[in-house]
């Protein structure tokens, strides 16, 4: 589940209070919970929830150099020095996601340990990830129209220029005793005037559409300086912005040559080039999981799943997924295989015992929530069908408006080389 997923492990040394004496070992993080584990026996000395911390902190003392300290609810306070590969890269990443879990969920932790999510809980959650990932899809699509739209304004502006080309041109094809010249070299001031408020309308309506933003912690080429910032998807590239909203690198869709997940809350996004070193930078945030699946849509040919990230590979969230293969498995009717248990006598009465059972899987507030969602997934399916149908036509129209423009201006060269 996405919860048990480890986020990054870093050696470090845990201050022993009993034992007053430090031992190494790793600090790991999960999206809900931080532990330590000693080095030489595996032991699990320190595990508790995220939502559990009151303060985190970096502290030093005569005694103690470098250390974090993270106090609890209880007022127990951990010690960890040693950090590697610095104390800041793990004070920026364990903040970042302690943060986000009490902005974004609090008591999350607790609720999900308190009470087991029934079938119909779970199910609603996994048709609620899909329309999320469907409602992300259209709104790339929708944008892609717009993109479309602004080019085929700039197609109408260049055969707009293409014919005052045409006008001057036969102009200067003319002899001198032309009478119409002066008439003729009025024409381009007032089309200018007209083509500079059309290029100011394209560049109001054209602006960027952004996809989606999140907080994140970013690191460029190597781990061991991070800083907090934004990532942000648009339609056009992807843009990273630091906590200031300063833009420190901004990646062309086209420019991008490889994103690999390495979580489901980590990324690293590459630009290649010859001759010079590659533009790289490495982005941890607890809404990756959100981000993902729009940069799969956008980027298909370019993502790669590595190995740890392959339990996320599917889905938008990892834990509806793991959840949703049982919940579909008893949707179509073949739980009893999937589960372990003892084969039935076949009797009546355990049959009728096993259907009131499953019934009450499903309260009738799931069920309509059900049907709410279904309906938003089929009108969100029947919205994407229109606008990929409008596109199709755009696109045709695109292509002969290029045809027509490419062979007036061959025409127009043509004609300029007789001129000199």
């Amino acid at each position: 589940m996405s919860r048990d997923i480890c986020v990054h492990t870093w050696p470090c040394s845990y201050y022993l209070e009993l034992e007053k004496r430090w031992i190494p070992g790793k600090l790991s993080l999960t999206p809900l919970s931080l532990k330590f584990m000693t080095d030489k026996t595996g032991e699990i000395l320190v595990n508790f929830p995220l939502s559990s911390i009151i303060e985190i902190k970096k502290e030093a003392s005569h005694f103690i150099f470098s250390s974090i300290t993270i106090l609890e609810k209880d007022h127990i306070k951990h010690w960890f020095s040693s950090l590697q590969p610095s104390r800041n890269v793990v004070f920026s990443i364990i903040e970042h996601f302690w943060r986000e879990l009490l902005l974004s969920q609090p008591g999350a932790a607790v609720e999900g340990s308190s009470s087991p999510a029934t079938k119909g809980k779970e199910l609603t959650c996994l048709m609620a990830c899909s329309q999320k990932r469907l409602e992300d899809t259209t709104r790339v699509l929708h944008h892609q129209g717009e993109q479309l739209d602004s080019i085929a304004r700039g197609l109408d502006k260049m055969e707009s220029d293409l014919d005052v080309a045409d006008r001057l041109l036969t102009e200067l094809e003319s002899p001198s005793w032309w009478p119409f010249s002066s008439r003729l070299w009025k024409v381009p001031s007032e089309t200018k005037r007209s083509a500079g408020a059309s290029v100011a309308s394209s560049k109001a309506s054209g602006r960027e559409g952004i996809v989606i933003r999140i907080p994140a912690v970013i690191s460029q080429r190597t781990e061991s300086r991070v800083k907090p910032g934004k990532f942000t998807v648009l339609v056009s590239g992807l843009e990273i912005h630091d906590s200031d909203s300063l833009l420190m690198h901004r990646f062309e869709r086209e420019d991008v040559d490889d994103i690999k997940v390495h979580t489901p809350y980590e990324v690293s996004i590459r630009q290649r080039f010859i001759g010079k070193p590659d533009i790289a930078y490495r982005l941890i945030s607890a809404k990756m999981p959100e981000v993902i699946p729009v940069l799969e849509v956008q980027f298909s040919k370019k993502i790669e799943l590595l190995e740890d990230a392959w339990m996320f590979g599917s889905t938008a969230t990892a834990s509806p997924a793991e959840k949703g293969y049982s919940v579909w498995l008893a949707a179509s009717g073949r739980t009893d295989h999937a589960m372990h248990s003892e084969p039935s006598s076949g009797s009546q009465e355990d049959r009728s015992l096993q259907l009131q059972t499953s019934e009450l899987l499903i309260s009738d507030g799931d069920a309509q929530e059900l049907r709410q969602i279904l309906k938003k997934l089929k009108d969100l399916a029947l919205d994407a069908e229109t606008e990929l149908e409008r596109q199709d036509e755009a696109l045709d129209d695109l292509t002969a408006a290029v045809d027509r423009t490419t062979l007036t201006i061959d025409k127009h060269n043509r004609r300029m080389k007789k001129l000199t």
